[in-house]
């Protein structure tokens, strides 16, 4: 009875990993943002702060910004409202695709709650920055 009830068991738990696994968004910084090649057209997170004057109008609700995390820009679209707490210098994370040019279609944009909380995974991405760039800073130039 058992060894019936085991292939089943494990056919059910491999579809569920693999429903899970296509359901995922996964979350990146600017600098560890993989090419659209490598995405295959899946929806990912994307996290950073506001780059200060980037925020620029577009037609009717179209809005075109930029994120950073101090190594990597990447420029972002998104066609609605944005969030109340949105503004430069200002954690946020959107979620959406990466075109080929490059460019960030958002579907989503999720900003901080308020100025003294940043999500741990851009806090976490922003000391890693900040890390590099001071062993960048550090290692003599030829």
């Amino acid at each position: 009875m058992v060894l019936i009830a085991l292939p089943s068991l494990v056919m059910a738990a491999v579809v569920a990993a693999m429903a899970l696994r296509e359901r995922a968004v996964y979350f990146y910084p600017p600098a560890e943002l993989p090419a659209a090649s490598e995405l295959a057209g899946r929806e990912i997170r994307l996290g950073g702060m506001v780059v200060e004057g980037s925020l620029k109008p577009g037609e009717g609700s179209k809005v075109v910004f930029a994120i950073t995390d101090f190594e990597k820009t990447v420029t972002i679209e998104y066609d609605d409202l944005l969030p109340p707490l949105f503004g430069d210098g200002q954690g946020v994370i959107v979620q959406g695709m990466l075109r080929e040019d490059g460019h960030f279609v958002a579907s989503e944009v999720m900003a901080k709650h308020d100025e003294n909380y940043t999500p741990p995974e851009i806090a976490d991405t922003m000391e890693k920055a900040k890390q590099r760039a001071r062993e960048k800073a550090q290692t003599p130039t030829e």
